[in-house]
């Protein structure tokens, strides 16, 4: 999967590099000028402008949301403590530059009627954008190259989301834990079942963006908040009462920074939760229009907590934790002791999971 990730990255580049170079060239005649690029805002929706400039953040939101993935891929990683934490970097920098490049060369291309990209009769405003610069022909290369990339985005995300749900049942914090947990040895040591799993509960949440638009953005903002609340947790923890038990790894911004840093993200973080549940085309949605992530997400919450509360809350103690003791300081290791974690000591620094341990032998 490793080598089909070089692929997924060339072939999202090449992707990149075609839309910079066709739509220039094809738009030669009707190129917006650098006021309309940089200055000009244009408001579709009911909402002041202020607050619809607002909820445009929700694109780029949603763009990066899947930078963690490496995080989920750590347990397979060589050096992760380094590889991880690079990668997220580099995922929200490339995703930043180069997204800010594509951006440029719609708005200088794009027809300056807004309402007939987002009312187009192909039902994708950038198929129109295309078709307007490129024609039919173009447009048909281009739409399937950008199907061939959201094909492979969605098996990048199966693999990540695969190894997460592998990690919270060798924990047995699922319901079927037991199920999910064993590894394939036949298919290359590999979390087949947890692989199976998530595809079909994809599918299934796959099916109802068709039941109408309002469905779709719901799941899409669902991606949002859920993430968001995922990586909002931790961080404040850390900050409020973690703090005596933090062991900074090797890749650390320093005392002074670092909770600042974290702060910072707690309220964006935040600010993403709350821009997700508004509706975006007014202050008064009809029930076609209306934002349903505030359903589908205490839906999700209240099930989990439901179920923490009713049964898990009755054996599951956290996740297991394998450290090496030698590493801690003293107050850390007291701090540990007082919330009464139950930690395997080992003596090396280097911790290999289940899945690490296969993947070693599998080496050998």
């Amino acid at each position: 999967m490793g080598k089909l990730q070089t692929v997924f990255v060339l072939t999202n580049f090449i992707l990149i590099a075609a839309t910079v170079i066709a739509l220039p060239i094809g738009a030669k005649n009707r190129r917006n000028d650098g006021h309309y690029i940089f200055a000009q805002t244009e408001n579709l929706t009911t909402w002041p402008t202020g607050w619809a400039f607002m909820l445009s953040w929700l694109s780029p939101i949603w763009t990066i949301g899947s930078f963690d993935s490496c995080v989920h891929m750590s347990e397979e990683c060589v050096n992760a403590t380094k590889a991880v934490p690079a990668g997220i970097l580099m995922a929200i920098g490339s995703c930043w530059f180069f997204g800010l490049i594509v951006v440029i060369v719609l708005a200088a291309t794009i027809t300056p009627d807004l309402e007939s990209i987002t009312g187009s009769k192909f039902g994708q405003p950038m198929a129109q954008i295309y078709f307007d610069a490129v024609g039919k022909s173009g447009t048909m290369v281009l739409m399937s190259l950008l199907f061939i990339v959201q094909f492979m985005m969605g098996l990048s995300i199966l693999v990540a989301a695969s190894r997460q749900t592998w990690a919270f049942s060798r924990d047995g914090a699922l319901p079927l834990s037991s199920f999910f947990r064993p590894i394939s040895q036949r298919f290359g040591y590999i979390p087949l079942r947890t692989i199976w799993g998530c595809v079909f509960v994809a599918a299934a949440l796959g099916l109802f963006s068709l039941i109408a638009p309002a469905a779709a953005q719901a799941l899409f903002s669902l991606s949002i908040a859920g993430n968001n609340i995922a990586w909002v947790t931790p961080i404040f923890a850390r900050v409020v009462w973690g703090q005596r038990k933090f062991k900074p790894g090797p890749f650390y911004t320093g005392d002074h920074v670092s909770v600042p840093l974290a702060w910072t993200a707690i309220v964006f973080l935040v600010f993403g939760i709350v821009l997700s549940m508004f509706p975006v085309e007014g202050p008064n949605p009809t029930p076609q229009s209306m934002n349903y992530t505030v359903v589908v997400n205490m839906a999700v919450w209240g099930g989990a907590l439901a179920y923490y509360y009713i049964d898990a809350r009755k054996w599951f103690t956290g996740p297991k934790i394998t450290i090496a003791t030698v590493d801690l300081t003293e107050e850390q290791q007291v701090a540990i002791r007082e919330e009464g974690l139950n930690v395997k000591t080992i003596e090396r620094q280097e911790v290999c999971t289940g899945l690490d341990i296969e993947f070693a032998k599998r080496q050998i």
